[in-house]
């Protein structure tokens, strides 16, 4: 069996082992020299001697550039005592590396003189372009290391595109050298909600933290090397509460407020508090002044076609109310708020433009009608959006991240990994022709209730991997159980790695009324259980 994630598209494995020795020789072709030296490093770390350099004809182990593939396309062949991967990118070469590096199983290795794989030919190449996990650092700040670590295992599995979520309500994590309040006053908050949306509890421990700019630009230099663009999210106009802490001005009624501890839910709602989310005034020039700055000085962090604002859950009674924006409406002839909202949309999405990048939005951006077609739009709402029907049939582009698959912040027991796996467009009422403008599919993983490493590898793994074969490996060649054989056996990489995944009996929970209890747990009393009940099971199999 060929125990690789994603499954490969094309893949022929003979009953021959091919054995890699200790000290074995590698070749690569100039343009190559990254994978090289990453594939070194992961042999050196696995065997007793680390591998050697040498030229084409000497090498066990050649790393080749050929003409004729697609950017992320590549083959490997194990026989006749050799391993050879060819490729016309880098990134095609290195996704071959990380097919060998599982084939080989060399991350669960130490010191070994020699490692066996299955002698095998493959021919492979993904399904969408776009294979990405989002993580929300505003809710909760996570530092570099844990960001690095993501980045990894996305790699591992060949997902390319990591969406980070830098700013909202309750926190403003990035570095903007021109509003230096945005970090100063944004960035920290005295609390946090904790036990549930239902609940109106607080944990009493400020919360702070932001990247700087260097900071960021390491990270991406990081995430390149690995094969994955960045695109930053700032969200906007609503989700702004971090930046009206620091700059009332921003706001149609400019009062002063502190950066929310709370998650939205049922909070607010207890001290008949209505407008804690906000909406940015987009009547005065100010706002787009503010906004444009903040654009200029991420768009030089992030080299990324793209730019999410994010634009979703947006309220508009200040609007209704403030003079600016109801001018602002008169002026441009719009109907209403909604176009109002649209109207904030395309300004900013022609900033983003003359910047060279392509703007993204979730799909609330569509409610307006009136939305230019070259914004992508992230399709994450659990009710099907027939705007985003008309969206594709008039040339627009799409991101899918349906809800009941792919929002890895919620429980197991509400949307077990299966849900994952057997996502296909046509879920989300997408036809196969409509399929042609799917840019690709993205994992969320919303941090509200998710405040450290641990909890953030249940939620993900292996959902991680779920989303990654769904993204690579098209309908035919994907089967569940097949699934779940090389993700046993690939478990092994990730203990050596020291993640936390979740145990099968949580990852896949069984009885419906006993699903109900725990989404119920999640929602009203302890998200933490599912970690309990991951390391009791990790304790009871010997693995802890």
């Amino acid at each position: 069996m060929i125990n690789v994630i994603p499954k490969p598209v094309d893949a022929i494995c003979s009953d021959d082992n091919l054995t890699i020795a200790a000290g074995c020789a590698i070749f690569a072709d100039a343009e190559f020299v990254f994978a090289r030296d990453f594939l070194i490093q992961k042999l050196s770390a696995a065997m007793a001697k680390p591998p050697v350099t040498a030229n084409a004809s000497k090498a066990y182990i050649l790393l080749q550039k050929v003409g004729g593939y697609a950017d992320e396309e590549y083959s490997l062949t194990a026989k006749d005592g050799k391993v050879c991967i060819k490729a016309s990118s880098e990134k095609g070469i290195l996704w071959g590396v990380q097919t060998f590096r599982q084939l080989l199983g060399c991350d669960a290795a130490c010191g070994a003189d020699s490692l066996t794989m299955p002698c095998v030919t493959i021919a492979d190449k993904p399904r969408f372009n776009w294979r990405g996990m989002m993580l929300d650092c505003s809710r909760h700040f996570f530092d570099k290391s844990t960001i690095k670590r993501m980045l990894d295992m996305m790699s591992v599995f060949k997902m390319n595109v990591f969406h980070w979520h830098l700013t909202d309500d309750q926190g403003w994590r990035i570095e903007i050298k021109k509003y230096p309040l945005l970090t100063e006053i944004g960035s920290k908050r005295s609390k946090s909600g904790i036990n549930g949306w239902k609940r109106t509890d607080h944990d009493n421990t400020p919360h702070e933290g932001f990247y700087s700019q260097q900071d960021i630009k390491e990270i991406v230099s990081y995430a390149d090397k690995l094969g994955i663009m960045i695109v930053p999210e700032i969200d906007m106009p609503a989700h702004f509460a971090a930046a009206f802490a620091a700059y009332p001005w921003l706001a149609c009624r400019e009062i002063k407020t502190e950066v929310p501890w709370y998650f939205g839910g049922a909070y607010p709602l207890s001290i008949g508090r209505k407008d804690w989310n906000r909406s940015a005034c987009v009547g005065k020039e100010t706002t787009f002044k503010f906004i444009y700055d903040v654009i200029d000085e991420v768009s030089e962090l992030f080299p990324a076609p793209y730019f999410h604002i994010g634009g979703d859950e947006v309220p508009t009674e200040e609007w209704v109310k403030c003079p600016h924006c109801q001018k602002a409406i008169k002026d441009n002839n719009l109907k209403g708020e909604k176009e109002l909202h649209s109207f904030f949309i395309n300004k900013v999405n022609e900033y983003v433009k003359s910047k060279g990048k392509r703007l993204i939005g979730w799909n609330e951006v569509l409610h307006g009608k009136i939305l230019d077609r070259s914004v992508v739009v992230q399709y994450w709402t659990p009710q099907k959006d027939s705007n985003v029907k008309t969206h594709i049939a008039s040339g627009g582009d799409v991101i899918l991240s349906k809800h009941q698959s792919f929002y890895f912040d919620m429980c197991y027991a509400q949307y077990p990994l299966k849900n994952t796996y057997s996502f296909e467009p046509k879920k989300l009422g997408i036809s196969a022709d409509g399929e042609s403008r799917v840019l690709g599919v993205e994992g969320e993983l919303w941090t509200e209730f998710i405040a450290d490493v641990d909890k953030l590898d249940v939620n993900t793994y292996p959902r991680m991997q779920a989303a990654a074969e769904v993204g690579w490996t098209n309908k035919e060649g994907r089967d569940f159980d097949d699934f779940l054989q090389r993700w046993e056996y690939n478990k092994k990489l990730l203990d050596a790695m020291g993640i936390l995944y979740a145990e099968d009996a949580v990852s896949m929970p069984k009885g419906l009324v006993k699903r109900a209890k725990d989404v119920k747990m999640w929602f009203d009393i302890d998200q933490q259980f599912e970690v309990l009940r991951t390391k009791q099971l990790r304790k009871a199999h010997g693995k802890d």
